[in-house]
Formats: C-alpha cells, structure tokens, sequence
C-alpha cells in the first residue's frame, strides 16, 4: 500500500481546518497538509504543478459552502484540469450539508470519491487515508 505524502484541506472554516489537521496529526494519515480557504486558492495551486506527481495532492478535502470558489465550482475547474494530472487526485466532498440534493449531486461527478458529513471522524480519515 503507498502512503498519502500530500493531503490538501480546502475550507473557510479555521476552527474546523484546526481540529481536522490536529486529528490527521495525531494519527499520522499524511506526510504533508496543504489549506487552501477557498476553492480558487487551492485551483491556482493545482495549476502550475499539474505535470509533478509529487506536488500534487493525493488527496483533497473539499468543503461545498466557501467563499470566492465553492466546492462546485471547484469541482467543475477541477474536471478540466484533471487529464492533464501526472497522478490521480482522489477528492472527497466534506460538508455539514445533509441535504439529499447535495449528496447526489456529488454523487454525479464521477471524480468525486466520496461524501462526508461534518464532523469528520477518525473512521472517517481511516476509510479516505487508506490507500487501495
């Protein structure tokens, strides 16, 4: 199995952002963490390093609701830039949301690996940190 080197967290949510990176510290998931507050913060990472496996992450943790760039509209930029990526990226849409219409409406995008509802729980990062 390979180990997850680079995780990125994309949330406005700092208190948030805070315990969810202490959790993944704590139970060392990850070599590395990227935050981004925003879905246009963590776009404009992604574009310059797109073609270096290692500066891409293998995992991204994408809030819906956000300033600037939502979690949507991430995923749609997202899907451009996704043939061009050296790796695969697995993204998992992470919100407080229980409403239906948002979940199927991860659901339907392929690129989208899964659906957590907020507060993430260690069986939580267990299932997205666990490489197949």
């Amino acid at each position: 199995m390979k180990r997850i080197e680079l995780a990125c967290i994309v949330d406005d949510d700092s208190i948030y952002v805070f315990g969810l990176k202490k959790l993944i510290e704590m139970h060392d998931f990850c070599d590395n963490m990227l935050v981004f507050r925003n879905g246009e913060e963590a776009i404009k990472y992604l574009e310059p390093v797109i073609t270096k496996s290692e500066s891409l992450p293998d995992v991204i943790l994408l809030d819906i609701n956000m300033p600037v760039m939502d979690g949507w509209d991430f995923m749609e930029e997202f899907i451009k830039l996704k043939p061009m990526m050296a790796k695969e990226v697995l993204v998992y849409m992470v919100s407080s949301s229980i409403h239906d219409e948002d979940v199927q409406r991860a659901k339907s995008y392929s690129d989208v690996s899964g659906y957590v509802i907020k507060p993430v729980t260690l069986a939580d990062l267990k299932t997205i940190f666990t490489p197949q």
